[in-house]
């Protein structure tokens, strides 16, 4: 799959062009759930095996549109190596009626499955470049799927820093994958968390106090930034105040989302509707639409 999105950059080649889609992505297919990770007290990952037994190809930052039936429909960003075959990964807050019937749905199930949409990371953009990932709490599930593509293709980048905050010490995400990603594939992982029990022995802390002091060359980076909303604004404030260009921060905006295909409107901030012209866009088309506080 290859296109152009309206930010102007050019999606590269889909890292899983060996495993196809059939047909149209807004027709639902059913994928069984094949386990159910509890990840923190309100998060869970499911694996998901498609019934038809052909995968689905997909862009690192991308999402589907995943259906309980009888309940509804929601976004989630898929979470899984795009460079790997294997199930389907999402992993999903229990926030609402939809992710509670999502995140409580038994092995054995089905759920509809459309999609995949949206822009992705691109992360082959920074091909010889440092990168830099700012995330906070579930937002690392969406960059997953990034840091592992880099992760296959160690060799090919300089400095990779992962800058991660989570509100508690049991509320970081995919611990075990950023300690191995830190020691062996040569990862500076910085954790942070707002507050912590007197047993916590790390840093507290917004995560975009970790910025400033994060070792890479801001001249020769491509950022990553996923996360709240107010968190990613700072941080790519942080980030372009440190020198990185901000064409060269991008963020996952996801906010608001629900058809999908730029229809419902429910996405839309001015021109843009999110989950067409993004999820992923480049900091210097969103700057301005993010400093209105109505936006």
């Amino acid at each position: 799959m290859s296109t152009t999105s309206v930010t102007g950059r050019p999606s590269t080649a889909d890292p899983g062009a060996g495993r196809s889609a059939p047909g149209d992505p807004m027709i639902p297919r059913l994928f069984e759930v094949r386990e159910v990770r509890l990840d923190t007290r309100d998060t869970v990952t499911l694996a998901l095996e498609p019934q038809d037994g052909v995968p689905l190809a997909h862009r690192a930052g991308q999402f589907t549109m995943l259906h309980a039936f009888g309940v509804g429909e929601v976004p989630i960003s898929i979470c899984g190596d795009p460079t790997q075959p294997g199930p389907l990964l999402h992993t999903i807050r229990d926030v609402g009626a939809v992710t509670h019937a999502l995140v409580s749905t038994p092995p054995g199930t089905a759920i509809g499955v459309r999609g995949p949409f949206g822009t992705g990371w691109d992360v082959t953009d920074g091909v010889g470049q440092d990168i830099v990932v700012v995330t906070g709490g579930i937002g690392l599930a969406p960059l997953r799927p990034a840091i592992l593509e880099v992760v296959s293709r160690r060799a090919e980048f300089g400095r990779v820093v992962l800058l991660y905050g989570a509100r508690s010490p049991e509320d970081i995400l995919f611990a075990e994958d950023m300690a191995r990603w830190a020691a062996e594939h040569n990862i500076v992982v910085e954790i942070t968390v707002d507050y912590g029990p007197p047993s916590w022995t790390g840093r507290v802390g917004l995560v975009t106090n970790l910025v400033p002091r994060a070792g890479f060359d801001p001249l020769n980076t491509l950022a990553l930034v996923c996360g709240p909303e107010v968190m990613m604004r700072h941080a790519a404030t942080a980030l372009v105040e440190r020198g990185v260009p901000a064409q060269r921060v991008r963020l996952s905006m996801e906010r608001n989302m629900k058809c999908g295909v730029g229809l419902c409107g429910h996405c839309q901030v001015r021109e843009v509707f999110l989950c067409v012209d993004g999820p992923v866009m480049d900091y210097a088309r969103l700057a301005a639409l993010m400093d209105i506080r109505e936006l």
